[in-house]
């Protein structure tokens, strides 16, 4: 009994950091206001981050990878919407991504959607195998 405390203690604290990945917002408002200041796209990843094999594989062969950091960091505000099953997101982030999720009859993962600057729909992809290059190509061709 001594033990689960500590450990619920320790994965509460830590599930923000869970949540977002380096360089994703976990908060839609906030990226919207980012992308329309920044004049950007916005790029939601629909993710299972916890228990999805293809959104770990896409998170391994393109979001991880320098190509594709410099890629985003020109082109995109981008926002993790995750549903995880091993660790609890705010009750604000669980509803929000609910509501995405609903929102852009998101039914599988992972689902990328592109948006423009002001929150309009562009486009929507999965996995793309072939790493960064191949993923970034498939993004061009939402623009």
């Amino acid at each position: 009994m001594k033990i689960t405390a500590p450990l619920i203690a320790f994965f509460a604290l830590c599930s923000p950091v869970l949540a977002a990945k380096d360089g994703w917002m976990d908060n839609f408002d906030k990226a919207k206001a980012r992308a329309k200041a920044e004049n950007k796209n916005i790029l939601l990843d629909f993710t299972g981050s916890d228990w999805c094999g293809w959104c770990k594989k896409l998170d391994a062969e393109v979001f991880y990878q320098p190509e594709w950091k410099s890629y985003a960091a020109k082109n995109f505000v981008l926002v993790v919407v995750d549903s995880p099953h091993t660790f609890k997101l705010s009750s604000v982030v669980q509803k929000q991504n609910e509501a995405l999720k609903t929102e852009f009859k998101v039914t599988g993962f992972p689902t990328i959607i592109i948006l423009n600057e002001g929150g309009a729909f562009k486009g929507k992809l999965g996995y793309v195998a072939g790493g960064p290059k191949a993923f970034i190509g498939a993004l061009e061709q939402l623009k």
